[in-house]
């Protein structure tokens, strides 16, 4: 087997071929606008799948999958030739589709955030149903608790027993 930082240099330098091919040597009228975006080689270096997406439509997607199928030959045996390995590895190409969930991410954030915009706009105006702070707090005058109350003198916080006040 192969380490793995090997292979990642020989998929790093497939991706450039196969990008450069498809740029310059590759002439069929049926490639549309083909980005290279990875490529991923088995541990044995024998095969490699490489991603690619097509800017347009569903028909130039499957104009550009037929004529990337067509020259896989031809890009296989040079990318054969310039990384010097023994054997050629197989190519199999493979659509993207990390860009298309991306702009499918995208639009749903941009939803949530007009429905939040919405939202506020509805509260700018709103006010409570109930009291403006329903939690209770502490009264601050007391004055109607019995003095000798253990309770009501560890909760407003006097150390005083309830046999203390003799003073």
């Amino acid at each position: 087997m192969v380490d793995a930082a090997r292979a990642r240099k020989l998929a790093d330098r497939i991706q450039q071929i196969v990008a450069e091919m498809l740029e310059r040597r590759i002439k069929d009228p049926r490639l549309g606008f083909v980005t290279v975006t990875d490529t991923r080689v088995t541990a044995d270096l024998r095969d490699a799948t490489v991603f690619y997406t097509v800017f347009g439509s569903e028909a130039e997607r499957a104009d550009s999958a037929a004529a990337l199928e067509s020259a896989k030959g031809i890009i296989r045996s040079e990318v054969g030739r310039q990384t010097g390995v023994r054997f050629a590895p197989t190519l199999t190409f493979k659509h993207d589709p990390l860009p298309d969930s991306a702009r499918h991410l995208d639009d749903l954030i941009n939803a949530a955030r007009a429905r939040d915009a919405e939202v506020a706009k509805r509260a700018q105006g709103a006010a409570y149903a109930g009291e403006p702070d329903p939690y209770r707090k502490p009264d601050e005058d007391d004055d109607d608790a019995p003095a000798d109350d253990p309770v009501h003198d560890r909760v407003n916080g006097s150390d005083r027993a309830a046999g203390d006040d003799q003073a």
